[in-house]
């Protein structure tokens, strides 16, 4: 550093303040100092920074599925939220939801570098008594019921399910049938639980479950069993992608949406408004799950004795497109 100070022409305070990415330095003065640490070859020690501050400016995420909209947009999300905070993010993906596999990237936490941990997957994992978490490693919960035990941050599952569920009986369907995710993911079964408690609550039966895998191939298997069913007019899909698949049995089978079936999704990816025809669907602000869940594991490392547990509900929104409409005899 003093190296680079002198051929700088500046002081080590200052080549300190350049490496941390500190503001207040002139931006002549920064670019002196970056051509200077270039000719120099010089590298900020990052373990010595983590001795000096006493943290790696690191946090960990395990999760053990990448192939969903939810989680892949969730870990982007908290990605950028650490970036912006001076953070780097480090992922330990889970070959399978075991607990063994779980407690092994926890002992795998021991050996690398990072402050707190972020958690996307299903909390029953955590539960077993032979998961140790490392000590003075900070965890946070996404997408779980386990405010009891942990922070948790998510999307207000039951609250756009619900808010999907009205839409259509506000449109004149007598029901709604529900081709819902995975029965181990928390989040599909909340938005079945909600869809359920919808119908109850509106004086409506609730047709027979259908579930899916999230895949769009799993939503046109669905799509195929009822189109074959004249009394299914509205049908709730817990995410978008099998959505897709719906759509493209139903137009198969020469059902046509949404004049005999209304169709609404979860999730609002960016192509849904290109989707045939372009979907409603419940909006997941996933920028602000990440941007809270990063606010939430900083907020605990800086106090180490926040024992704050609960869980944060980010709102949903309905986004109306032109995939749902009121049943053809009501047009």
């Amino acid at each position: 550093m003093a190296d680079v100070a002198r051929l700088a022409g500046v002081s080590s305070q200052t080549v300190s303040r350049v490496s941390n990415g500190y503001a207040g330095v002139n931006e002549e003065t920064r670019r002196q100092v970056l051509a200077a640490m270039k000719e120099l070859g010089y590298r900020p020690n990052s373990a010595a920074r983590a001795l000096k501050r006493g943290e790696f400016r690191t946090i960990g995420v395990i999760t053990f599925s990448l192939s969903s909209t939810g989680n892949v947009r969730t870990l982007e999300a908290i990605a950028n939220s650490a970036a912006a905070e001076g953070y780097a993010v480090t992922l330990l993906p889970v070959a399978l939801p075991t607990q063994d596999e779980v407690r092994g990237a926890f002992s795998r936490l021991e050996e690398l570098a990072v402050d707190a941990v972020i958690v996307i997957m299903e909390v029953h994992l955590l539960d077993a008594a032979t998961i140790m978490l490392p000590p003075y490693v900070q965890v946070l919960v996404v997408d779980s019921d386990a405010g009891e035990h942990y922070t948790v941050v998510d999307t207000d599952q039951a609250g756009g399910s619900r808010t999907a569920v009205q839409h259509l009986l506000g449109l004149g369907h007598e029901t709604v049938w529900h081709l819902g995710g995975p029965e181990d993911s928390f989040a599909a079964q909340r938005r079945t639980d909600a869809w359920r408690a919808a119908l109850t609550e509106a004086g409506c039966t609730a047709p027979p479950l259908i579930r899916g895998d999230w895949s769009a191939e799993s939503g046109y298997l669905a799509g195929i069993e009822l189109a074959a069913r004249e009394d299914c007019t509205a049908v709730f899909v817990a995410n978008d992608q099998m959505a897709l698949g719906l759509l493209r049995a139903l137009q198969e089978r020469g059902r046509r949406v949404p004049e005999d079936v209304s169709v609404i999704g979860f999730d609002d990816i960016p192509e849904a408004g290109s989707f045939m025809p372009p979907l409603t669907t419940v909006h997941q602000d996933f920028a602000e799950v990440g941007r809270l869940c990063v606010r939430a594991v900083l907020r605990k490392m800086r106090d180490a004795d926040d024992g704050a547990r609960g869980t944060t509900l980010v709102p949903t929104r309905l986004v109306v497109r032109a995939s749902t409409a009121p049943p053809s005899g009501d047009a």
